[in-house]
């Protein structure tokens, strides 16, 4: 570990040293302001984002070779972020709030808005951000760079929420083989990867509900680090998935901030951590919404949701854990369904997403019946 803590930061600062030297010769790409889907309430919003030179990426096709996927992948990865970039938001009321990204360029900006903004869409109030500054080592004039976040307010009439994971959930990317996994990840796009049979079809109904209006808030919480946000945004949308705030990963964090429970190490524990934090933090913000949860046996998806059910008692209505048919990892799920059983949580180790539509419509979750497309 203290190894790669300390490559960690031999490669941080390898990197700010060359960002900053293009920048003093004008050799950086023309930045970009990165303004990620966020959450929050009708008193407070928590947004979040990053500042970097824009990576050259070129829209995504379903014709992309694998060759061009794994070029854009290594242009998503190899980023130059801007650290010290002072950013403003401005709200209706033509109050500013002011924040610094860090490091790696990331900003997280928390406004207790007056009045809420004219939505943008059902559910998603528009906050605008400009860079206001830039380090000493940018010359010539300020360039105008801007980005609109969009944040997530439930409304009164949500039943409940939906909180779930991505990888090996809503697609395949074979976590349990490291091989595999990165080959997923590093030859795909958004349109060459595809969803689960069902999955669509499922959240859209999970979305509405038993009301039959999609006012249900979607969050997705996943390891997956934030140089893939752009891929994930646009799967959702492409697959009609329940467009959410996306709650990745930072990469340069490599020891957990909270202590996994025993036999949980290394990079579980790592995913472990953060998932936990997140999901703690949503529970938090929102603390009359009851939550459906959904994960995978394929990693640490039910002893996380197993202490999310500890955490917060009476919360979660269901836990449904999709099999990514690996008998060991399955017998792991096993005990933590008898323990919850005891407190009244159901959770339920399903091979398809019909099975679990026909659990929901039986809990009273959604009233639709099953279609069984993506579409």
């Amino acid at each position: 570990m203290k190894l790669l803590k300390a490559l960690s930061y031999l490669t941080e600062w390898t990197d700010h040293l060359v960002t900053r030297f293009w920048a003093q010769n004008g050799r950086l790409r023309p930045l970009q302001l990165d303004a990620y889907r966020s959450y929050g309430t009708a008193a407070i919003f928590y947004i979040k984002g990053r500042l970097l030179a824009a990576p050259g990426l070129v829209p995504q096709t379903a014709a992309d070779s694998r060759w061009r996927n794994f070029r854009s992948m290594v242009r998503r990865f190899n980023s130059r972020e801007v650290g010290g970039a002072d950013l403003v938001a401005e709200l209706p009321d033509g109050s500013p709030h002011l924040v610094t990204t860090d490091d790696e360029g990331y900003f997280t900006l928390i406004i207790k808005p007056q009045a809420l903004p004219a939505p943008l869409a059902h559910l998603w109030y528009p906050v605008p951000l400009r860079v206001s500054r830039l380090p000493t080592h940018f010359r010539g004039p300020l360039p105008a760079i801007q980005a609109t976040a969009k944040v997530l307010v439930p409304p009164p009439s949500a039943e409940f929420g939906v909180i779930s994971d991505l990888d090996d959930t809503v697609f395949e990317t074979s976590a349990t083989n490291v091989l595999k996994m990165l080959a997923r990840t590093l030859f795909s796009n958004a349109h060459s990867r595809l969803p689960f049979v069902g999955v669509a079809d499922f959240y859209r109904r999970l979305q509405r509900g038993r009301t039959g209006q999609p006012d249900n808030p979607f969050f997705y919480v996943s390891s997956s680090p934030w140089n893939l946000y752009d891929v994930l945004e646009e799967f959702l949308a492409i697959h009609k998935i329940p467009p959410g705030p996306l709650l990745l990963r930072d990469l340069s964090v490599i020891r957990p901030k909270t202590t996994p429970p025993p036999g949980v190490t290394g990079s579980a524990a790592i995913h472990f951590a953060h998932k936990l934090h997140e999901i703690d933090d949503l529970l938090t913000t929102y603390p009359h919404l009851p939550f459906v949860l959904l994960g995978d046996s394929g990693q640490e998806d039910a002893r996380i949701y197993r202490e999310v059910v500890r955490r917060h008692p009476g919360r979660i209505r269901v836990i449904y854990i999709r099999d990514v048919q690996v008998p060991a990892r399955a017998a792991l799920v096993g005990p933590i369904i008898e323990e919850l059983s005891s407190e009244q949580v159901p959770m339920l180790l399903v091979p398809d997403y019909a099975t679990a539509a026909a659990h929901a419509a039986e809990l009273g979750l959604i009233s639709n019946a099953w279609e069984g497309s993506n579409e």
